[in-house]
């Protein structure tokens, strides 16, 4: 844990600032001033300099875009957010599983092990499943902050929890989700088969089909 890390999410503590992160989070993509204060229910104006202060601190991104409407202000870009690549974490003392968990992954893959790590990914999430029984597998995938979201009758997830890993070993990393989530929707009592690699940019690899969904369109 770094102080840079410790004071970006102290920045959070703030339910306003919060609620705004919160917002640009869940639209998946550029958010402008406006729909983020409307979500966060404080004005423009406020929302714009919470917003700009999470910028700073490289929780969030900012860009401009051109706007469609016609009038005075008309030729002025927008400005827009989205949520900042980079990941941030505190540990006190600090802690470095991502370091372990990488060398590991270097380990399966030199020995060739990939069904095993299925095996054990598939096993993990069974018993992730038998911590949540009776819980819809929407609510235990954003538990375990794949952030999901209903879209064209799927389940996707915006959020890789693996990201790191699935940056330096991306085949190994995806199967291993893949199978996780499987072991997750069969310990549930749910069909396995609904979980299906599904990549797409800036999200997780996984998206799960064909369920009764009942949380908010993303």
């Amino acid at each position: 844990m770094s102080n840079d890390d410790l004071d970006a999410l102290a920045l959070l503590h703030d339910p306003v600032r919060r609620s705004l992160y919160a917002a640009v989070a869940a639209g998946g993509g550029e958010v402008g001033r406006t729909e983020a204060a409307e979500a966060a229910g404080v004005s423009r104006t406020l929302a714009g300099h919470h917003l700009d202060k999470l910028v700073e601190a490289g929780l969030l991104e900012s860009g401009f875009r051109p706007q469609d409407k016609k009038g005075p202000g008309s030729g002025r870009p927008a400005k827009v957010y989205r949520r900042a690549g980079g990941e941030r974490s505190v540990s006190v003392p600090p802690r470095d599983y991502a370091a372990l968990a990488s060398v590991l992954a270097d380990v399966v893959d030199e020995l060739g092990a990939e069904e095993q790590a299925e095996r054990a990914a598939r096993a993990a999430g069974a018993r992730m499943a038998g911590r949540h029984p009776g819980e819809p597998v929407e609510r235990v995938l954003a538990r375990r902050g794949y952030e999901p979201y209903a879209e064209g009758g799927a389940l996707r997830l915006r959020n890789c929890p693996f990201h790191v890993l699935a940056e330096r070993q991306p085949l190994l990393v995806c199967s291993m989700n893949l199978a996780l989530c499987q072991g997750l929707l069969e310990g549930l009592g749910e069909d396995p088969a609904r979980a299906a690699l599904d990549p797409r940019p800036g999200e997780c690899c996984v998206s799960l089909k064909q369920i009764d969904i009942d949380i908010e369109e993303g």
